[in-house]
């Protein structure tokens, strides 16, 4: 057998990139190569992007509205919480129902119509491609009146009906996340519904108008099994890159992303082009295949190294409205994409006991919180279970979340407990009772609308209390 020259060269800097990546983390190689540390910025950079339109091509494909998923365009009321085994989106709440709708607002404006929604709290955030909230009308910040609104694309002018208020998206995708809250018995459900049936979505062209929405192709080859967090990760760096490229046609990079363009551009990713590595060496062209591993450990160590309030993981003021804080955003969009503002909503997540350890449901665990010292909140809070994956926990009770709706008991002091553990810790404790695992967990506090000093989570006055494990 005979080996050409270039084979032989080509071969000696394959496994030369290969002792390099084989110990990039250690060494941190990646940042030291200025192509590859680019090429791992460029994919933290989308990943945002690629997590989003995941979630949209694999929630939207369907003819026609059902359950859970629904076309392009068309709003999704959800009717109930979400089961226990509906993974389709990580992180699920049980404190909401969803009324939701993906949207390409690059040819035409979409018109979104709410109704006075009473004393019933809601939000209606809306996320461009990049995982930014544009805006979030709701109850916090334009009030409970009936209001109309026109999401507009970002090339987008002209004249909007009178009483319409304009939104413009900076990009062509939009993810209208509403929430609506509810009690989940059957009578608030029915009230929620109604309020439901009365939200309503139309192309600015047919507004005013009777409106059917023309048919849904449904599209073979998407992946309707696999979480999009797995599909995007298990990617390839040069599929990773030309869907990427493709998606950044119509969601176009802001001015503030600049830089980072520019240092795209020097690898040979483009918006709107195909990925083009012949600008890279053999050895960048054998290096750079390593880059979705290196970019994802680069997302988990900023995970590892995040700094904790009595072992909860809050990421600050910057949730939602990244900036260039691209690292941040795309290890939030690991985490579960569809952030709020934290004006909205604050979530912090707590993976480990007060001791360092993993939850895990073998032990019991209790958080603790003194008297007058409940979570501080315009709207309302909820600790919610979720199993290693960040899905709900099955249990008997079909209990998800422990709230402030529930009938907590207090203790002779004026405190109170909530008991994480698989089995029930007694009947007269049983209503602070949220079920886990009997296997690594993980907790989330949510916080809607949470309040302004003296007691505030958002400047820090307020802090979550420890999760203790219960010594036997």
């Amino acid at each position: 057998m005979k080996f050409s020259r270039r084979a032989v060269i080509v071969g000696g800097l394959s496994l030369l990139a290969e002792r390099f990546i084989g110990r990039a983390v250690g060494a941190d190689f990646a940042s030291q190569d200025p192509v590859l540390s680019a090429a791992v910025d460029a994919y933290i950079y989308g990943y945002p992007l690629a997590i989003i339109d995941t979630t949209r091509r694999q929630l939207t494909n369907v003819a026609t509205a059902g359950p859970t998923r629904a076309p392009m365009g068309r709003l999704l009321r959800l009717r109930t919480y979400p089961a226990a085994d509906d993974h389709s989106v990580p992180a699920p709440n049980a404190d909401t129902l969803y009324t939701y709708a993906w949207l390409d607002v690059s040819k035409e404006p979409s018109v979104l119509s709410i109704p006075d929604m009473g004393d019933r709290y809601f939000m209606m955030p809306m996320l461009s491609g990049w995982t930014d909230v544009f805006q979030s009308p709701g109850t916090r910040t334009t009030g409970q009146r009936a209001q109309k609104y026109a999401i507009t694309g970002p090339g987008w002018s002209g004249a909007l009906p009178a009483g319409v208020t304009e939104y413009k998206s900076p990009t062509g995708i939009v993810w209208l996340l509403g929430r609506i809250y509810c009690t989940g018995t059957p009578e608030d459900y029915a009230k929620v519904h109604e309020l439901q049936d009365q939200i309503s979505l139309v192309p600015l062209s047919r507004y005013g108008k009777p409106y059917t929405p023309p048919p849904a192709r449904i599209d073979p080859d998407v992946d309707m099994k696999t979480p999009p967090v797995a599909q995007v990760n298990a990617l390839s760096v040069n599929g990773y890159f030309n869907y990427l490229a493709k998606l950044m046609r119509s969601n176009p990079p802001l001015p503030r992303d600049a830089p980072i363009v520019a240092r795209m551009a020097s690898i040979g990713l483009t918006p709107g082009r195909d990925f083009d590595p012949s600008k890279l060496n053999a050895f960048d062209r054998t290096a750079v295949d390593a880059v979705p591993k290196l970019a994802l450990q680069k997302m988990l160590a900023r995970f590892n190294n995040q700094a904790t309030i009595n072992g909860w993981i809050y990421f600050g003021p910057s949730v939602a409205n990244w900036g260039t804080d691209y690292l941040l955003r795309a290890l939030c969009n690991m985490l579960g994409p569809g952030w709020k503002l934290p004006a909205d909503a604050v979530y912090p997540a707590s993976e480990k006991a007060s001791g360092g350890q993993d939850y895990n449901g073998n032990n019991k665990y209790v958080i603790h919180f003194e008297k007058g010292q409940m979570p501080p909140v315009n709207g309302f809070w909820s600790v919610t279970m979720y199993d290693a994956n960040r899905f709900f926990v099955p249990n008997p009770l079909s209990r998800y979340t422990i709230s402030q709706r529930d009938n907590l008991v207090a203790n002779d002091d004026g405190s109170v407990n909530i008991y994480l553990q698989p089995d029930s810790p007694g009947k007269e404790k049983e209503a602070n009772w949220l079920p886990a695992p009997k296997a690594k967990f993980g907790v989330m506090l949510r916080m809607y609308w949470p309040k302004e000093g003296p007691l505030s989570i958002l400047d820090g006055t307020w802090k979550p209390p420890p999760i203790r494990r219960v010594e036997a």
